[in-house]
């Protein structure tokens, strides 16, 4: 049993002082194999004090060298990925090969265009040539609460703690409870980069515990928050009262259109993306819009492919998915996946239960739903596993008003070889982002969604901006 009860803080790994043992289960065994500790008030308040402190003079640091304590962070980050990558797959359940590829790799995928995209942003700068003597200040928000997810860890750490470092924050990390270690190892990088004590602090805790401590702290100036729907309402709520910064990334039902002129690929490319990391993703395309012409041939291919990804424990080198996180999220998935059958969908693969041969772990069958209409629960809820559900439409018009009819608007994605219609959708689409044709986002694209999705950006220049605060300056001596 691995014990991991300190936290760190003032650059310091401190035992708590008012914290309670904590269990981290195997998801792909459901046998607890670490003890953290939950943090309590007192630990709260000692990491925000260590941020305050440190503060000032952080701020105060050239930029320069800021920069350059992140790209040391890189490094050692680089050198420690296949530990991290093990980590990660023992926490929350992703295959280890996926785990050190896509799970660690997008940390250092973040690190990296946060370097480049500081290295051009303008933090000091003239208004402009009709008002010489004013200046536009680009500082830090002050001091930064970092509540980050389980689903996606090192993806979610490095996009709040590189922006918020190169920005001149000073911060308090929170990661979920359930996969702390691979955040502790991370506050092991972030001593061995060298960042003064106090810059980056971590506390362990649960949501109603250390999570609404620091929302609701007077001296936290600012919460950058990943998670559900629910919990970002609460938060904004709590924040309210200091009126502190809140940034949120959330929840999302994302919608596959596929037109019947879609390349042969492209429903086999959506089932694969949906099932990836087992479907626990919040920009999932986990609603597949399908043009009536060629609907019935996409539901067979859509079950073939699902049928064909296999599931196995994380720690197994291969190309399967894992199991879900916990026991809670597992319960969820099959009450949904129960509901959808039971409001008239058709089940065309997967369905209740664990896969053949898999008796103990958090594993779910990888599931396809075709005839699901808009007004289904699961058309309409975010499932957060490997749950596909599939619909038909007619007309563009039709689609964008079935991928719009949503609370959520993060990622969707169209699929069509006609460039007029591409970019038509991708202005009539109501979300922060939208892929087409299985091209990715390029480097230092902003992360983010609209309506209950979030209000933030994360990643390169519009993930800086997050962590500032813009300060108007007139009457500026060049002289100096």
């Amino acid at each position: 049993m691995i014990e991991k009860r300190d936290f760190y803080i003032g650059g310091q790994w401190v035992a708590p002082q008012a914290g309670k043992d904590y269990q981290v289960i195997d998801p792909s065994t459901e046998e607890a194999f670490a003890v953290i500790s939950l943090g309590g008030q007192a630990d709260t308040d000692a990491a925000v004090a260590a941020a305050k402190a440190a503060l000032p003079a952080w701020m105060a640091t050239p930029v320069e060298e800021r920069i350059a304590l992140v790209e040391k962070l890189l490094e050692v980050y680089k050198r420690r990925g296949d530990e991290m990558g093990e980590m990660i797959a023992q926490e929350m359940g992703a295959p280890v090969d996926m785990a050190k590829s896509s799970q660690v790799g997008a940390g250092t995928w973040h690190l990296s265009n946060f370097i480049r995209a500081a290295k051009n942003f303008e933090f000091e700068g003239p208004l402009g040539d009709h008002a010489p003597n004013d200046r536009i200040i680009h500082e830090a928000v002050g001091v930064a609460a970092l509540i980050t997810p389980w689903n996606w860890p090192m993806n979610q750490v490095t996009l709040k703690v590189g922006a918020a470092a190169i920005a001149g924050c000073t911060m308090v990390l929170k990661p979920s409870e359930e996969t702390p270690l691979d955040a502790m190892l991370f506050a092991e990088m972030m001593d061995e980069a060298g960042f003064p004590a106090g810059v980056f602090n971590l506390v362990n805790g649960d949501g109603v515990g250390v999570g609404s401590q620091l929302t609701a702290h007077e001296d936290v100036d600012m919460v950058s928050f990943t998670g559900s729907s629910r919990a970002g309402k609460l938060i904004s709520k709590s924040a309210a009262d200091t009126l502190k910064r809140v940034s949120l990334e959330l929840g999302g039902k994302g919608a596959n259109v596929v037109f019947a002129d879609a390349d042969e690929k492209a429903v086999k490319r959506g089932v694969l993306h949906m099932m990836n990391n087992t479907g626990q993703s919040c920009n999932a395309p986990s609603r597949m819009l399908v043009q009536r012409d060629i609907y019935d041939q996409a539901v067979e291919t859509a079950a073939e492919v699902a049928n064909a990804v296999t599931v196995g424990p994380a720690s197994e080198s291969g190309r399967h998915i894992g199991p879900v996180v916990n026991a809670v999220q597992w319960g969820k998935i099959q009450d949904l996946i129960q509901t959808g059958i039971d409001e008239g969908a058709r089940l065309v693969a997967g369905g209740v239960g664990r896969p053949e041969g898999l008796n103990k772990g958090f594993y779910v069958r990888p599931t396809v739903f075709a005839d699901v209409t808009p007004d289904m629960t699961i058309a309409r809820e975010e499932i957060f596993g490997p749950v596909l559900s599939i619909m038909a439409f007619e007309t563009e018009e039709e689609a964008v008003a079935m991928a719009n009819d949503t609370v959520y608007g993060l990622t969707n994605y169209v699929q069509t070889q006609d460039g007029a219609r591409l970019n038509r959708m991708a202005r009539s689409l109501r979300s922060g982002m939208v892929e087409m044709n299985g091209q990715g986002r390029g480097a230092g694209s902003p992360f983010g969604g609209m309506k209950q999705s979030g209000n933030g950006r994360e990643g390169g220049k519009w993930g800086l901006d997050d962590f500032l605060e813009v300060k108007a300056v007139s009457g500026w001596s060049n002289d100096a």
